[in-house]
């Protein structure tokens, strides 16, 4: 016999003790670090969880184009097993994370482990003669089954490896399509599956439905992202490596059709060297970019000296000819934390970009104060041409840039760099008016205070 129903999320009352009990276990995950597996199993915690619905076991099926397929199996094995596994779940003071730890082991075990005894399981979604679970799957509806052996409904294979006559059917669907199914029974205690039941596992099951559909969007989403800025790196590096290399080309064929006209040869050659220094500045660029460790330590040190090195470095020290630059940093200036090379590169990059802004005769100043006791800020402000709205949004995007030779990685270097030391860059700017960088860093007093 076969009962099917249909919920939907306005059937379920959030006053019910059982239902809090299922979504407080199930938003927990939303708050871990868990892959898309982890947060599933979650799920399957939440419906065999002996403080949520109780079954004793929960078997996962996800679909794979037109296919379903078995993937995960939680639950005991035996009456041992599980007498186990219930008095390792109830020990006093076990959590939550403990809980899932446990699970995720259960389910990764050998090859005599439930999971792997439904992984060859697979369906297709798309046939006339539709069996359970693909049934429940293809047609969106909760099927309780019982006498399963007298139902040629039910797939065979599947019901050997499955061993009980009474489960329990949840589909996995979003508005669009089919994501899977969820299997649930009591194998052990042979408790009978009644109706509370039924609806607890259906609201886990549209909870796990539109999980994986959001999941599954977000990984479409970084796809297209990673495949777009893939496309804008190869049309960068084409665009800036294409001159240099034909240029470098080109020379050496007048070399090899003019040997003895020496003249000719040190122009050329002084061309190629020039031409060969452009191709390693862009590829030192890229990879410096490429290179910020976003796990580094973060260590305490001054800022202070770190700028005047910067300052007082040749590429500065000759573009800024010219330039009035002014540097104010209240007393006493907090350590701050991060790492000093790619910080004083960061506010190299800050630096050049404001002597490119501003004209010769104009102003930069750098001031730095404390921000109470745990963050500390420093500012780089220029008179220079400013920039528009527009503009402004798109500074942090990678080969973004106004400049005519420019890379388009400087601003986005040092937004690497204060993500990867917890800090943050804001920018104000106006066309004509200047602009204004600020970087806010942690400071070595926040590191003590909660320490």
């Amino acid at each position: 016999m076969i009962e099917k129903y249909r919920f939907l999320a306005s059937d379920f009352q959030k006053e019910e003790q059982k239902e809090m009990v299922i979504l407080s276990i199930i938003s927990q995950s939303f708050f871990q670090p868990f892959s898309i597996e982890d947060n599933l199993l979650v799920i399957l915690t939440a419906l065999t969880s002996g403080s949520g619905i109780g079954f004793n076991r929960a078997m996962l099926f996800l679909a794979e184009g037109e296919k379903l397929r078995g993937e995960i199996w939680l639950g005991p094995s035996s009456a041992e097993e599980a007498n186990f596994i219930w008095e390792v779940l109830s020990t006093p003071g076990i959590g939550y994370i403990e809980i899932i730890e446990h699970n995720r082991a259960l389910v990764s075990r050998g090859a005599d482990s439930l999971s792997q005894r439904i992984k060859p399981l697979v369906y297709s979604l798309n046939r006339q003669d539709l069996q359970i679970p693909a049934l429940a799957a293809a047609r969106r509806e909760v099927m309780l089954v019982r006498e399963a052996r007298n139902e040629a409904a039910v797939d065979r294979p599947f019901l050997d490896i499955l061993g009980v006559d009474e489960f329990l059917c949840i589909p996995l669907f979003s508005r669009d399509e089919v994501l899977g199914a969820v299997v649930l029974d009591n194998a052990i205690t042979r408790r009978p599956i009644n109706f509370s039941d039924i609806k607890l596992a259906s609201l886990c099951g549209l909870i796990a439905g539109n999980y994986v559909s959001t999941a599954s969007l977000h990984k479409k989403m970084i796809e297209m992202e990673r495949m777009a800025a893939l496309g804008e790196m190869a049309m960068f590096i084409t665009h800036q490596l294409r001159n240099p290399v034909a240029a470098i080309g080109g020379f050496t064929d007048q070399l090899l059709k003019s040997p003895n006209d020496e003249a000719r040869q040190r122009r050329n050659l002084e061309i190629i060297r020039k031409e060969i220094k452009r191709l390693d500045d862009v590829l030192y660029r890229l990879a410096h970019f490429l290179k910020v460790d976003m796990k580094n330590e973060l260590v305490p040190f001054d800022l202070p000296p770190v700028l005047r090195s910067v300052l007082r470095s040749p590429d500065i020290r000759s573009k800024s000819d010219g330039y009035e630059i002014l540097v104010r940093f209240e007393e006493p200036f907090p350590k701050i934390l991060g790492d000093p090379t790619y910080i004083g590169e960061a506010l190299r990059n800050l630096l050049d970009n404001a002597l490119d802004a501003t004209p010769k005769g104009g102003q930069i100043t750098i001031l730095g104060h404390a921000e109470g006791k745990s963050q500390a800020a420093v500012e780089v402000r220029d008179t220079g041409r400013g920039m528009t709205p527009a503009v402004r949004e798109k500074i942090f995007q990678p080969f973004f840039s106004t400049k005519e030779k420019g890379m388009g990685l400087g601003l986005l270097y040092v937004k690497r760099v204060m993500d990867s030391c917890g800090g943050k860059i804001e920018v104000e700017s106006e066309a004509g008016k200047g602009t204004v960088f600020r970087l806010s860093f942690k400071s070595a007093e926040e590191e003590r205070m909660e320490a």
